[in-house]
């Protein structure tokens, strides 16, 4: 059956116990018209909270991941908006492990009952952090494979859903006339090519050799910004958004953390956004998407992942977007062209493009199972042929080369079904000024995002694009892409690259094509999709229920205590409180601030640490869900406040703020 966002949904009705089968068909609404054209930008701007409540696995680090006991960084969703010529985008950003067509499809089957803005034009980019819940993705293999729980959740899919749809229409609704930038900078000395010996295999790549213009160096050092202000009476301009695109894995926090949190991509956007304000006095709606990450980590100090580290690549990051946010000013420009296209290219009908044929059967690599070089399952990472750079020792003609395909090509499919598999690939490409923006649904390590660039690039000369951006885990996940010189060596850029060693050929050539048909169009919309699409998922339910009655007195437990810092973990108040279960209180709303007073007596005012207030807005408190009370009267509670200002002439006070009915709280005051 059909649904959408606005009706009685058969995700919905699939809650209850036990597994089942979440089967619904997503058919995109056609446009009746072109749009009539806007000889100026219009553009929109809004952000939601999008962190769920304790409960949810985890995806990004697989079985060695934990479900979700409360948040540290806050999960957010930035929406912005842009109306051109005959185009209408939204670009949504997302605190998650990537896009899903499940979300991209609800969403704009939403916009299209209530904004301008078609089915190719919504972009749904993700900063891929690691501690960001999963099991909303559009297959099964991922939705198993990349948490430490598996299955689709149909109610939080829809909660998703809703809170980004939400915002989207926002975004649309309050758009106004403005000005916009995109350029480019780069960032040197916070990432490292966690899969060198792979990297140097490409021919491009010589580390023998000096390159002064550092063109083949392991890591994508671009960091590219659009900058988006809205024009005032007078003639100047007020900052609206800022979107970076950058290369870095999310992978800055430990795969044993248990709370929710951005990792390094919480801080970069967070500090972005506090530079802006600083500088202009307003604040901006700030987000963030992958570049081609796939074999790029955060240069982290040995032994110190965490959120110290996180925080201090995140806000140096940060700092650069900053500074180069302020350098486009001179560039903003009302006269900023938008086209979009998206094609889903269907592995069962279209497997090949100009002589590229991908198998019809993924296959898992070995090399896979014993992780990325930052997080190796432990033990089996060195056990041929899981270990890194175990390839097959003869030559093969397969279409899968040098993988040890996990369990043999003859078991695998027993175990892992082909339906479970991506086997609609999302490509999309957005024009945005002199720029195309390259959405796919893989991760893309620094050379294939050459390569593809490349091809792009000599597929829209002369049209008036004169640079590309390819942004991985656009719009769905669906695993790597290599080199086949990368591949070859089957680390775990390889083993993860399901289609084989043409895959990244196969994508630059489909990426190439609907560039060239976007640069060309004279809708500004390219629209290639499949006349529906159909899901069938395993389905587990995670998402909390709601409580209906809530019984329990709010109460806090004792006082708050201190622990000292130590090399890995700043030093932290903490207290504790009594209250309902999870699922009566709203965790993507304000739960927990810091009050100070003068010693000397007076009225409480919001703590502030560096001129910036205390809350679970930021990144200074942590809120966890610590279980049931032993005596089983509610549930225990604990928040921590990292790093505090303390001493001097105040003394502070934690606040639990209202939420779901539920009342304001003040703590004991300790200084």
């Amino acid at each position: 059956m059909t649904w959408d966002l606005a009706t009685d949904s058969p995700l919905l009705r699939l809650r209850g116990r036990g597994t089942k089968r979440a089967r619904f068909t997503l058919a995109p609404v056609r446009s009746a018209a072109p749009l009539p054209d806007e000889p100026r930008l219009l553009a929109g701007a809004a952000e939601v909270d999008i962190t769920p409540p304790p409960g949810m696995p985890k995806a990004g680090y697989s079985a060695n991941a934990h479900s979700g006991t409360g948040f540290r960084t806050r999960l957010r969703a930035r929406v912005l908006h842009l109306r051109s010529g005959t185009a209408s985008v939204v670009l949504v950003q997302c605190d998650l492990l990537g896009g899903s067509a499940v979300l991209q499809h609800l969403v704009a089957r939403h916009l299209a009952e209530h904004t301008d803005v078609p089915l190719a034009g919504v972009f749904v980019g993700a900063t891929h952090t690691h501690a960001g819940p999963g099991q909303f993705l559009g297959t099964d293999f991922y939705n198993r494979h990349a948490s430490n729980k598996a299955g689709f959740d149909p109610a939080f899919t829809q909660w998703l859903a809703e809170r980004i749809a939400g915002a989207a229409v926002e975004a649309c609704a309050n758009r106004q006339p403005a000005r916009a930038a995109l350029g480019s900078t780069d960032v040197w000395g916070l990432t490292r090519n966690r899969s060198y010996g792979p990297h140097l295999t490409n021919p491009e790549v010589d580390d023998k050799r000096t390159d002064p213009q550092r063109k083949y160096v392991g890591v994508n050092p671009r960091l590219h910004l659009l900058r988006v202000d809205t024009e005032r009476p007078d003639g100047g301009t007020d900052p609206l958004a800022a979107m970076v695109v950058f290369s870095v894995h999310g992978t800055g926090i430990s795969m044993k953390a248990t709370e929710y949190n951005a990792d390094l991509w919480g801080y970069l956007c967070g500090e972005l956004s506090h530079r802006i304000e600083d500088a202009h006095g307003s604040r901006a709606i700030v987000g963030a998407v992958e570049g081609t990450h796939a074999d790029v980590a955060p240069a982290m100090r040995p032994g110190m992942a965490g959120h110290l580290e996180a925080q201090r690549v995140g806000r140096a990051i940060g700092a650069e977007a900053a500074a180069h946010h302020e350098r486009l000013g001179d560039a903003l420009t009302s006269d900023f062209a938008i086209a979009t296209g998206l094609r889903e290219v269907d592995l069962e009908r279209s497997p090949s493009i100009d002589g590229v044929t991908l198998p019809r059967r993924p296959a898992v690599g070995a090399a896979l199972v014993a992780g990325a070089h930052e997080n190796l399952t432990p033990v089996l990472h060195r056990i041929p042929p899981f270990r890194p750079g175990t390839r097959k020792p003869w030559t093969t003609t397969h279409a899968q080369g040098e993988k040890w395909v996990l369990g043999t090509r003859w078991l695998q499919p027993l175990v892992l079904p082909l339906r479970g598999f991506p086997r609609v690939l999302p490509v999309q490409v957005i024009r945005l000024g002199d720029v195309a923006l390259v959405g796919l649904p893989f991760e893309v390590t620094v050379e294939s995002g050459r390569r593809i660039s490349a091809a792009v690039a000599h597929a829209v000369d002369g049209s008036g694009i004169d640079s590309v951006i390819v942004s991985s885990v656009a719009n769905e996940y669906s695993g790597y892409v290599a080199t086949a010189e990368e591949y070859e060596l089957q680390h775990y850029e390889g083993g993860h690259t399901l289609y084989g060693p043409d895959t990244q050929p196969f994508l630059a050539a489909h990426a190439a094509r609907l560039a060239g048909e976007v640069a060309v169009s004279a809708s500004g919309v390219v629209t290639d999709v499949l006349s529906e699409r159909s899901f069938d998922l395993t389905a587990r339910h995670f998402l909390p229920e709601p409580v209906l009655a809530a019984t329990v007195e709010r109460r806090f437990l004792g006082g708050p205590a201190f622990t000292d810092p130590t090399r890995t973990v700043d030093g932290v108040w903490e207290t504790r409180w009594r209250d309902v279960a999870p699922g009566g209180l709203d965790w993507h709303e304000p739960m927990v601030c810091v009050e100070r007073s003068p010693l000397a007596g007076g009225e409480w005012e919001l703590a502030r640490r560096q001129g910036r207030v205390v809350d679970d807005q930021g990144w200074d408190l942590e809120v966890r869900h610590l279980g049931e009370a032993a005596d089983g009267d509610g549930h225990d509670y604990g928040v921590r406040w990292y790093d505090p200002t303390l001493g001097g002439e105040w003394r502070h006070r934690f606040v639990l703020v209202a939420n779901h009915g539920r009342p304001e709280l003040f703590g004991h005051p300790f200084d």
